[in-house]
């Protein structure tokens, strides 16, 4: 590289820098947040568990409970159920496309539910998991009031994930971090199998 590249480099991670610094120095609030994973495309689910992993390396306590895939065979759960700091519960159903019946699947995640709300009152709770809770909305099973007004009493410094498409707009307007995954390819779609250790 030349002189003149190299100084020119500088200068601007100089700027950057300067930019990166005076945002870090601005954000001075504190607390626990909801952070939304929604769109079309994979990997939801697996950013809440990844975040999950992180929380757990610091020994938080963390909730993840499992609205649609609790029947599935889980990577991350099996790896990380015995950290005593982890509390899972799923609900058991499998997917509702294939249960079929819409008043015990209602039941089963009314449930569920009543030990989510729990996790949400837990001052102890440093991070919730609620997987897959925007089709329990979609369908019916619970009410976008009842979810939100468990959101907003829950402790300061409890942190939220709420997982699955088509995110409520409601959810959508009380979430301090929306990332919206969009699908480009999947193999699915082309003929390949769901992959154990990389797809579950």
């Amino acid at each position: 590289m030349s002189d003149e590249r190299n100084h020119r480099h500088k200068r601007a991670m100089e700027k950057l820098k300067a930019r990166v610094d005076e945002r870090v120095a601005s954000a001075d609030e504190e607390r626990g947040q909801i952070l939304i994973n929604t769109g079309n495309g994979k990997g939801k689910t697996t950013a809440a568990w990844g975040t999950v992993t992180r929380a757990l390396g610091y020994g938080y306590t963390c909730g993840v409970v499992q609205f649609i895939k609790g029947t599935w065979e889980c990577g991350e759960r099996n790896r990380l159920e015995e950290d005593s700091n982890l509390h899972v519960v799923t609900m058991a159903t499998g997917f509702t496309w294939d249960t079929q019946d819409r008043d015990a699947d209602r039941a089963a995640c009314q449930s569920v539910w009543q030990q989510a709300e729990a996790m949400l009152s837990d001052a102890n709770m440093y991070l919730v998991v609620l997987d897959e809770i925007t089709y329990m909305l979609k369908f019916g099973y619970l009410e976008i009031d009842v979810v939100l007004e468990a959101l907003a009493h829950r402790p300061r410094e409890q942190t939220v994930i709420i997982t699955g498409r088509n995110a409520h707009r409601d959810l959508m307007g009380v979430a301090d971090t929306i990332t919206d995954m969009q699908e480009t390819r999947h193999a699915f779609n082309h003929g390949l199998k769901a992959r154990r250790g990389i797809d579950y």
